[in-house]
């Protein structure tokens, strides 16, 4: 697997624009009318709490990075802490399969983005087609390589990052910084639910994580290029949430739940506006999918690599790397042509909170002393998770209670599928870590 991988090819600037790519991707475009659904006219108050949440999680992954820095982060840390087992393996898949809905809820945000523009429907079945055009595009990206993914990210970000600020300072500006967004009120157990949304919004910091060995001086830039980016994800979503919230009322904000960035910007913008915040979804969902399918990846190469879950080449040319570079983008093709957005965020939800409350347990039963961390943090954080993993369930029994069982299966099916693979090819000593 080392030719697989190219060391020292991913700079800090680098390693921070895929983490701010995929963050501002997904978050601030796919998920602002979500998150204002649940949480009614406190929901710029959600980012808040999300990035506090997410400030202890990343606390794990950062110590973790630090002391092994590897390709495949999120595998590396659970086989350390559970050894190659199911629990490890399965988290493991868990977090993969997270970050290939992810890319299915960029790829249906850049769809409907794209119809808004043109007057077309939102619920028109070009809005999939459209997401899976873009999913085909970031895999040509991806198959040139490291270098092109890694400096397509950095142009990427600094012109969404520049131009999404602007967005939310002009329309503060034009709102005369009133906030229209009031009136209703979704109780405690609605906004808590909405964090969970809020965490997926930050998630992608995890890419971060996966690509590790990549990172030039890894043991020092990993943890920083995590902070960075989460603090710079921090300023554009509250700036944005506000923009929004002074630009639109709450009930319109909602009912353009899947593209309220572009509904938001014309009254306060006109259609010049308009037009700039569209292309800027564009580009932000198009350089967020390019930077995830680059990690999920070579995540799902390692674990490969690791034997934690099977592989097949299906008579594919190329290096494993090359082949789960497919299995990705088939995937994420499925979801974004069978789910809608409020689901596919739903079930990314579920999938990454419980994959990072087995982590946190893990480190903290097994590592903590080894890594330096500090168990109150760690403890912190499940607690934080378990909470909103609670409210977040519990909201959506009452209103979709279909996603919560397609959740739970799914997830009992991740762990069977790799109890069998593990029970018929178990790992051997010179693939794992022992604790």
């Amino acid at each position: 697997m080392t030719g697989d991988y190219e060391k020292n090819s991913i700079t800090l600037p680098g390693a921070i624009a895929m983490g701010t790519g995929v963050m501002i991707g997904a978050g601030i475009f796919a998920l602002t009318g979500q998150i204002a659904e649940l949480a009614g006219p406190l929901f710029p108050l959600s980012f808040v709490v999300g990035a506090i949440v997410t400030a202890f999680s990343a606390y794990t992954y950062i110590k973790m990075s630090n002391a092994f820095p590897s390709a495949g982060g999120i595998g590396m840390i659970l086989k350390k802490a559970y050894g190659p087992t199911t629990v490890a393996a399965g988290a493991s898949l868990l977090m993969a399969l997270s970050m290939v809905i992810n890319e299915s809820l960029v790829a249906r945000t850049f769809g409907a983005y794209t119809l808004r523009a043109f007057g077309g429907d939102p619920e028109s079945i070009l809005v999939p087609v459209l997401g899976v055009g873009l999913i085909v595009f970031a895999y040509l990206v991806n198959v040139s390589g490291n270098r092109s993914v890694g400096l397509l990210s950095i142009v990427m970000a600094v012109f969404k990052v520049g131009g999404i600020a602007l967005f939310g300072i002009a329309g503060l500006w034009a709102s005369g910084i009133s906030f229209e967004a009031a009136g209703g009120d979704a109780g405690a157990t609605g906004f808590v639910a909405s964090v969970a949304l809020s965490i997926l919004a930050f998630k992608g910091f995890t890419t971060i994580t996966n690509s590790g060995a990549e990172i030039t001086h890894p043991h020092r830039n990993v943890g920083r290029a995590i902070i960075f980016s989460i603090a710079i994800c921090v300023v554009v979503y509250l700036l944005v949430a506000f923009a929004v919230g002074s630009s639109l009322p709450l009930d319109r904000i909602v009912a353009a739940k899947d593209y309220a960035l572009a509904e938001a910007a014309e009254p306060a913008l006109g259609q010049t506006g308009f037009y700039l915040t569209v292309a800027l979804a564009l580009a932000a969902t198009a350089s967020g999918l390019v930077a995830s399918v680059f990690a999920v990846s070579r995540m799902l190469a390692m674990l490969t690599d690791m034997k934690m879950i099977p592989h097949s080449h299906f008579g594919m040319p190329g290096t494993i790397k090359d082949h789960t570079l497919v299995y990705t983008v088939v995937i994420a093709g499925f979801l974004t042509l069978f789910f809608d957005l409020s689901r596919i965020a739903s079930l990314g939800a579920f999938f990454y909170l419980v994959m990072d409350i087995i982590i946190h347990f893990g480190v903290f039963r097994h590592l903590r002393d080894e890594i330096g961390a500090r168990g109150w943090v760690l403890l912190t954080a499940i607690g934080l998770d378990a909470v909103v993993l609670a409210a977040f369930a519990a909201m959506k029994w009452r209103s979709d209670p279909l996603i919560v069982v397609i959740g739970i299966v799914g997830m009992a099916l991740v762990f069977l599928f790799v109890r069998v693979f593990l029970a018929r090819n178990p790992a051997g000593e010179d693939s794992h870590d022992k604790h």
